[in-house]
């Protein structure tokens, strides 16, 4: 899964691997968060594949309990679209761990009409048929390595005519929504482990950067989310103590207050 390039083109970030974790490594007894990272333009990047296989190990997860139907509304607004785009790209991770072939199916195409609307549907197409086809064989492996190549060739594409911005927004998406499901997880199971994923200070800084930078994205989500990365920052930011229970509570109300603004219309 190739996470990310030299620009720190966060895929899905601690979000998009959520669908590997049954083909995550071993657990270990502890989880040391360093241990399932790479570093990226001096910014710690967890590796979705290790981190949630050994959240996986932690307890029984039933992914299909996460599964969203709800895909969002056909947004105008470039800097919407990127953001439902990453969350739904995540969606398509989280029913590919739950094995929901006809939700896989539709997000194949919900992807494709999300990237026609920032311009990079030519790039997506072929991903998309495979998706679907893909889905219809139950072969998810092939699934989880087309939603790789879909959000690798999407944040290209952006990339290529220079609205890095938008990248970031996708990538965003993915993160909040792929933090909102880990914090789910944690919290119906929780342990002083699998409450140390969440411990992405770094990662949490850099998209508050990237949002400074984005003045011209005036949009009541784009506010409510820089908004919120505060409130999360001390939740997760503890240096060398614990995350406690009730943070995670607090961090999964919040990603999942911002998930419900992505896929609603204002």
């Amino acid at each position: 899964m190739i996470l990310f390039s030299k620009h720190l083109k966060l895929s899905v970030a601690a979000v998009g691997g959520l669908a590997l974790c049954a083909h995550g490594a071993q657990a270990p007894q502890h989880i040391n968060i360093n241990q399932l990272s790479m570093t990226v333009e001096d910014v710690v990047v967890p590796l979705p594949n290790e981190i949630f296989g050994a959240l996986n190990k932690l307890g029984a997860v039933n992914w299909k309990e996460h599964v969203r139907s709800d895909k969002g509304p056909n947004f105008t607004e470039r800097p919407r679209i990127a953001l439902l785009l990453g969350a739904v790209i995540a969606d398509g991770f989280i029913a590919v761990q739950a094995e929901d072939a006809p939700t896989v199916k539709d997000i194949g195409q919900r992807v494709l009409a999300l990237a026609k609307g920032i311009g990079v549907g030519n790039s997506i197409t072929p991903h998309a048929k495979a998706i679907i086809e893909a889905a219809d064989k139950r072969n998810w492996e092939n699934v989880r390595q087309e939603l790789d190549r879909t959000q690798n060739s999407v944040q290209q594409a952006m990339n290529e005519v220079h609205d890095e911005k938008l990248s970031q927004l996708v990538s965003l998406g993915g993160w909040l929504r792929g933090t909102e499901v880990l914090t789910s997880v944690v919290k119906q199971h929780f342990s002083t482990d699998g409450a140390e994923l969440l411990h992405q200070p770094d990662l949490l800084a850099y998209f508050q950067t990237r949002l400074k930078a984005m003045p011209e994205f005036n949009l009541p989500i784009i506010h409510q989310i820089r908004e919120a990365l505060g409130e999360v920052k001390p939740l997760i930011d503890v240096g060398n103590a614990h995350i406690p229970a009730e943070s995670v509570k607090k961090v999964n109300e919040i990603t999942t207050r911002l998930g419900t603004g992505i896929v609603t219309r204002d």
